[in-house]
């Protein structure tokens, strides 16, 4: 069932309470209703509910065109990477060009796909060629200066014609014994054993193989060849200087020229093979020096007529890319909103004559005349006939959870989202959280000279918040600047209680006038509370007073003051809790839970620990010296005892013996009541539905079926009885430990001062108590490192993290059920600013 329009409940509660929502439904001519869409993801208030669930994605009506985008995004990351590569910046100028409908679209990016990769195809082959010819003059360049170092044209002609002289025969022995000295005696003995068998042979020819590959391999390529040629075999090799791009990998590689003498059919065709295990490349290399200047010649004018035309290639392939890199985030957009759109219509009902579909979804109350501005709108813009029909709903479904939140509030929202999305209309703790989630975390971090390099820090964040928008940061960095308003808050309340504490990096200064204590004894920091004289009647008038920094009586006086005030602040945390819960029943009109949940948990709670928080008061205010730890402890062990010197004010053990009383009373309160309420409304409700008495749909409260969520309807008496046991247990023992919990704000006040203490004396004064410079240097960084390190970052987090478990534990758990789902309505904004 919908709010009516006159409800007074309708309008807007801001952050305290979400906003009023409304179940509506769309009858969309089928000629406007693209535009309808779009209208609808502009403003980006309404939330589409899925009316084809039972459907698979691909037995829905507008699969096909999904598929469509999904196509065109992966030809624009085409283009996108293709863009990159050349290195060319997208323009921000707009473009002269009209733009492009969505089907031209799909055209215009398939022929630039087709084109790109053609010219890529014919460019990755012209470049292979291009560095094939590069490798092959290299191996002519190298070949041709070993032959020439070694002998004259005409002497490796006979050599390799087979009419070698024995004085040529000869060198060549002693080039192969110049090289058995780098291998093992084994092989070396083979190879001097195939020397001298060939010498015998005059007649034998030698065939050569000349190449390139990569320097990685030559080791152990040398080694195989040796071995599978039976050390018959001779290696030559040469380093190129500058890395080449390899053709079959296109790599820059390191590679080494070799030239390789073999004897016999038998062992080319091993050679060959190991070649090609290798990635060894093979060149021809002719055995006149005519010939290989000819070759050198043709490789050359090669090479200048591939220059010529991948360098075309590329001036073509970048005017191509050029034209278009101003245009492809905006179609990019386009695709995606496109894409958005189908979705959209997916969920949505043809009806049966398909003239017309049929959308529900959520919106706010608010929002409505916007709403059906846009779809008047839309019909407009179509040129159709008919509007689109706007109607309110009915429903018993509890609506989504939607809060208006800016850049400031929305961190804080995000905490809460965290722990559980709110219940429709419940409490928000975001609008309590704002103060005490930063001041929380202040009692545990309070030093007002952290608190400034805090500050500083996330300052840099706010003033620089634009360029940071725009770039891509890490999972720390990106959560840093998303909390960047919530670190603000923490570091200003961590320099007001540092103020408090009368702590700037551990040590305290009299910047509100003079102390009221005087040391007696000229040892001021030997001295104790009766060492100290008092000089007037008044206190320093805000903060620890600082003659008790230094002190023997520093840590007692501290721990003291600390652990009381934790009690203080988490009493009156849990007791903001509890009366959030007050509000939530009476809001939602809930009786019960007002009578026999609110009024018993406030009695049990302030009972015990408001009493507490009493005694502490007056402790402080009477200068009293009762030990408050018996008291509590024996008004619950012996409370009809005399409480002696403990005794704070007149009255005292009976006003306690009556708390106690009502805290015992308060238990069963909480435990019996509510079931049985319960039960009998339940048998009242069985009996009128076995008689035909049924209450009428029209005298209900128009929003009660979804703001009144009672979790013990259908439930069973033994069921709601056993809830409600693990309710009133769960209550009662965490407001003890609760209570406790709070205690970690003392503790971890406790070691930030102490840390921050003992890297002040062991290490800065130790420091610049040394009269070497380097040692003085030395210390300061050291100081600055473990100040920055653990203070300010680990320290840092981990008072973060106890504030977010006092939150959510103790506070939230008081009244907080965080069983709701989340407005997500249909909007374009979140595309633009992915893009």
């Amino acid at each position: 069932m919908s709010i009516r329009l006159g409800d007074p409940r309708a309008s807007s509660v801001g952050l305290f309470r979400s906003e009023t929502m409304s179940l509506v439904r769309l009858i969309i001519p089928a000629e406007s209703v693209h535009e309808t869409i779009i209208n609808l993801g502009d403003l980006g208030l309404l939330q589409f509910n899925d009316l084809n669930a039972d459907k698979s994605p691909f037995q829905r009506t507008y699969a096909h065109q999904i598929k469509r985008c999904g196509a065109m995004a992966q030809k624009l990351r085409f283009l996108k990477d293709q863009i990159e590569r050349a290195g060319i910046l997208s323009s921000s100028s707009s473009s002269t060009q009209k733009d492009l409908e969505f089907d031209e679209l799909e055209v215009k990016l398939t022929e630039l796909e087709a084109e790109l990769s053609e010219v890529n195809s014919s460019s990755e082959k012209l470049l292979q060629s291009y560095n094939e010819f590069l490798e092959f003059e290299l191996v002519l360049k190298k070949a041709g200066s070993y032959f020439s170092s070694s002998r004259s044209t005409k002497s490796a002609y006979q050599r390799f014609s087979g009419q070698d002289s024995t004085s040529t025969y000869q060198h060549e022995l002693e080039e192969f014994s110049e090289f058995s000295r780098n291998t093992p005696t084994y092989e070396s003995s083979l190879l001097l054993e195939q020397g001298l068998q060939m010498k015998t042979s005059k007649q034998t020819r030698l065939g050569f193989i000349t190449g390139l590959i990569d320097k990685k391999k030559i080791e152990s390529f040398q080694r195989i060849l040796f071995r599978a040629t039976r050390g018959n075999m001779f290696f030559k090799k040469a380093p190129i200087k500058e890395p080449m791009l390899d053709p079959r990998t296109n790599e820059m590689v390191e590679k080494v020229f070799f030239l390789l003498f073999f004897s016999g059919e038998q062992a080319k065709t091993k050679i060959i093979k190991i070649c090609e295990t290798y990635g060894a490349s093979k060149y021809p290399c002719p055995e006149e020096f005519g010939q290989r200047a000819q070759m050198m010649n043709e490789i050359s004018s090669r090479l200048a007529e591939l220059k010529a035309t991948i360098d075309a290639g590329n001036r073509h392939r970048d005017g191509l890319l050029s034209m278009v890199s101003y245009q492809v985030d905006q179609w990019s957009v386009m695709v995606r909103k496109q894409k958005a759109i189908y979705h959209i219509l997916n969920m949505l009902n043809i009806d049966v004559t398909r003239r017309c579909l049929i959308a529900e979804g959520w919106c706010p109350v608010s929002a409505k005349v916007q709403i059906q501005d846009a779809l008047d709108q839309a019909a407009a813009d179509s040129n159709s006939q008919i509007s689109t029909i706007f109607q309110v709903l009915r429903s018993k479904e509890s609506p989504p959870t939607y809060f208006k939140t800016n850049k400031f509030t929305g961190a804080y929202q995000e905490i809460i989202d965290a722990y559980g999305i709110a219940k429709y209309q419940e409490a928000n703790p975001t609008v309590f959280t704002i103060i005490t989630f930063p001041f929380l975390f202040a009692i545990m971090f309070g030093d007002w000279g952290h608190g400034i390099c805090l500050l500083a820090a996330v300052l840099w964040l706010i003033l620089n918040e634009r360029p940071y928008k725009k770039k891509k940061l890490g999972d720390i960095m990106a959560m840093a600047f998303a909390g960047r308003y919530v670190i603000l808050l923490m570091a200003i309340f961590s320099i007001y209680t540092g103020l408090i504490y009368n702590e700037f990096f551990s040590k305290s200064f009299t910047f509100f006038g003079s102390s009221a204590y005087h040391c007696s004894d000229p040892s001021c920091s030997q001295s104790t509370k009766s060492g100290l004289i008092k000089t007037r009647s008044t206190p320093y008038w805000f903060g620890v007073d600082p003659v008790w920094h230094g002190s023997s009586t520093e840590l007692p006086f501290l721990n003291s003051m600390k652990m009381k005030m934790s009690i203080l602040f988490g009493v009156s945390h849990m007791n903001l809790g509890i009366l959030l819960s007050y509000f939530n029943a009476k809001f939602f009109g809930n009786k019960l839970d007002i009578w026999y949940q609110f009024i018993p948990q406030a009695i049990f709670l302030n009972c015990l620990f408001g009493y507490l928080s009493l005694l502490i008061i007056v402790k402080w205010c009477t200068g009293a010296r009762a030990d408050l730890y018996h008291v509590i402890i024996y008004m619950f062990l012996s409370p009809t005892a005399d409480l002696g010197e403990n005794q704070l004010f007149r009255g005292q053990k009976y006003l306690q013996n009556s708390l106690l009383l009502a805290a015992a009373v308060a238990i069963p309160w909480m435990l019996l009541p509510k079931p049985l309420i319960l039960r009998k409304k339940q048998h009242k409700k069985m009996h009128r539905s076995a008689h035909g008495v049924k209450e009428s749909l029209d005298m209900e409260s128009p929003d009660k079926d979804y703001t009144s969520h009672e979790v013990h309807e259908g439930l069973e008496f033994r069921e709601i009885l056993v809830y409600q046991i693990i309710h009133t247990i769960e209550f009662v023992l965490g407001a003890v430990s609760n209570t406790a919990s709070y205690l970690r704000l003392w503790a971890l006040s406790l070691a930030h001062s102490e840390l921050s203490s003992v890297f002040y004396d062991k290490i800065l004064v130790l420091a610049l108590g040394y009269k070497n410079k380097a040692v003085t240097i030395i210390g300061v960084v050291v100081f600055v490192c473990a100040t920055i390190g653990v203070l300010l970052c680990m320290e840092t987090l981990s008072a973060f993290l106890h504030a977010l478990r006092l939150h959510w534990v103790e506070f939230q758990g008081k009244f907080y059920a965080g069983d709701g789902y989340k407005f997500k309505p249909f909007s374009f904004s979140p595309i633009s600013e992915e893009d």
